[in-house]
């Protein structure tokens, strides 16, 4: 009568994991691909089930040791498959190799049990019970026993773990889900270990008589909270896939947590930094201070920072405060790597705004800025002037020596007023061989003196090639702002550029000023 128990106990368990392997199978186009493991781990389950029931009903050695080794091809691999099942479960990645070396001690125990009589590594000894006889089987196990139970029990109980470890971290609906597949993971285990140390019947293994419980579980579990349907992924698992680096403080600025797009953005990151103040913390990943205090709000802002690679790097930090109720109890850090953004950013202006070939300010950027110079000394009645200079004979150098040595004598001019002129002075190219200079807080005279200390400077210099040395000058035309307010930058343009055609009509390598009291151009010659 117990034995027949027994039977119908495993039965009833195989009966419901094939229902479930084939439940989900025939559904799975419903499902996340979680089902197929689940399917795989059902159907190896209810084989362990039958095996062990019909291996009750052996009347022979040589029929125990046959439904023996047919249990075994469901036993030992269900049990690492539920841990990759519970591991898809959690969103835990793993490669695939890992994936497969965990299925390889199962493999080898089948293959230890089919071939046992040949080496007895599995069991020393297997033979029927000389008192009960059959179906109870007297077992010695061997060394590779050994390690299969250790595979098997680690297995359950690193997937009971994982499970419990997410108890906190998921939310209340998905919690149903996780008592099903925790108990789907301890009842085996306890009922597995409570054989192992002799607290059940002999030659009876009773993990098969309680895994319908397991089966009704996963059922209910199903039904109720959509299991394959919808699937919690822990929070932890989220947090260390953005690719934001973040750090959490506590209320008192110590570092509590963060996740590992922090540790790469900062190497010396590590948990032993738990319960540290950030700003002595900091320390650690730069020789500067923090650049701003965290306060008790969200805020935006941007650091450069240099990396361990001696890298600059630029990151956009939000900062916000956690909150329980009216009370402060953290604060947020979120570090956004823009290093690429910004170096984009500054390689477009460059393309915007300044020339190519003498990488000073083009055009464009000339007529953006004195829009606002010719503004400020409008509404401010302060003096601005503008220079417009040009080459001299600059088509005859190309015509003669190419275009080559034509960008060379550019960059030579370039650099000789350079060396005269201030930083915060707006030197662009403005076409072609034409300069422009907008000077501000200078009236017409220091303006003129200006341009004739450039007009001497490149005389002085001549370029230098492999043909010889070539005579470089300058025209240059001067003019000033009235100040009136209807005045715009066209006009001041206009008459510089009036200036610099007397200049040249005189005979180049000359400044010409623009004269508003007299209205007329006045001559100065080089």
């Amino acid at each position: 009568m117990e034995l027949s128990a027994y039977i119908t106990l495993a039965c009833t368990s195989g009966v419901l994991n094939l229902f479930l392997s084939f439940y989900v199978f025939f559904k799975r186009h419903q499902y996340t691909n979680i089902a197929y493991i689940f399917v795989l781990y059902t159907l190896l389950i209810s084989i362990y089930c039958f095996g062990t029931a019909f291996s009750l009903l052996s009347t022979s050695l040589e029929e125990l040791k046959f439904w023996n080794t047919i249990l075994y091809i469901g036993m030992p691999i269900s049990a690492p498959l539920g841990l990759l099942f519970i591991m898809q479960y959690l969103g835990i990645n793993i490669f695939r190799k890992r994936y497969l070396l965990i299925l390889l001690v199962p493999v080898i125990s089948l293959f230890m049990v089919a071939t046992n009589d040949f080496h007895h590594l599995h069991y020393r000894v297997f033979e029927l019970d000389p008192e009960l006889g059959a179906p109870y089987a007297r077992q010695e196990i061997g060394a590779w026993y050994i390690i299969h139970g250790i595979v098997t029990f680690a297995s359950m109980f690193v997937a009971f773990y994982l499970l419990l470890s997410q108890w906190r971290e998921t939310s209340r609906e998905y919690k149903p889900q996780l008592v099903a597949l925790l108990f789907g993971q301890l009842l085996p285990m306890v009922t597995a270990f409570v054989y192992l140390i002799g607290f059940t019947p002999p030659g009876i293994d009773p993990v098969p008589m309680v895994l319908w419980i397991s089966s009704m579980l996963y059922l209910w579990a199903i039904g109720s909270s959509r299991l394959f349907r919808i699937m919690p992924i822990a929070k932890n698992t989220i947090f260390n896939n953005i690719n934001d680096g973040v750090l959490v403080l506590d209320e008192y600025g110590r570092l509590i947590e963060y996740n590992a797009a922090a540790e790469k953005m900062f190497p010396g990151l590590s948990k032993a930094m738990f319960g540290r103040h950030f700003d002595e913390m900091w320390k650690d990943f730069s020789v500067e201070n923090f650049p701003f205090e965290i306060e008790k709000k969200a805020i935006q802002k941007d650091l450069q920072f240099t990396g361990e690679d001696h890298q600059p790097y630029t990151y956009q930090i939000r900062t916000t405060p956690l909150l329980h109720g009216l009370y402060h109890k953290g604060q947020l850090l979120i570090f956004t790597d823009i290093t690429e953004v910004k170096r984009l950013q500054l390689q477009l202006e460059q393309q915007a705004f300044y020339d190519d070939l003498t990488q000073i300010y083009n055009r464009r950027a000339f007529f953006q800025m004195c829009d606002q110079y010719i503004a400020e000394a409008t509404e401010e009645k302060r003096p601005l002037t503008v220079i417009l200079m040009d080459i001299d004979h600059f088509k005859k150098v190309n015509d003669t020596y190419g275009h080559a040595v034509g960008d060379q004598v550019l960059k030579h001019v370039v650099k000789l007023c350079q060396e005269q002129l201030n930083a915060d002075q707006l030197f662009d190219r403005y076409g072609g061989e034409e300069f422009v200079l907008a000077l501000r807080n200078t009236d017409l005279p220091a303006g003129e003196k200006v341009a004739e200390q450039l007009r001497q400077h490149v005389e002085d210099h001549p370029f230098h090639m492999k043909e010889g040395v070539l005579p470089v000058t300058l025209s240059l035309g001067v003019a000033s702002a009235n100040h009136e307010p209807e005045e715009t930058l066209f006009q001041l343009l206009n008459q510089a550029d009036h200036a610099l055609y007397v200049a040249k009509e005189d005979g180049r390598n000359r400044v010409s000023v623009y004269s508003r009291e007299t209205n007329h151009l006045d001559r100065k010659h080089g």
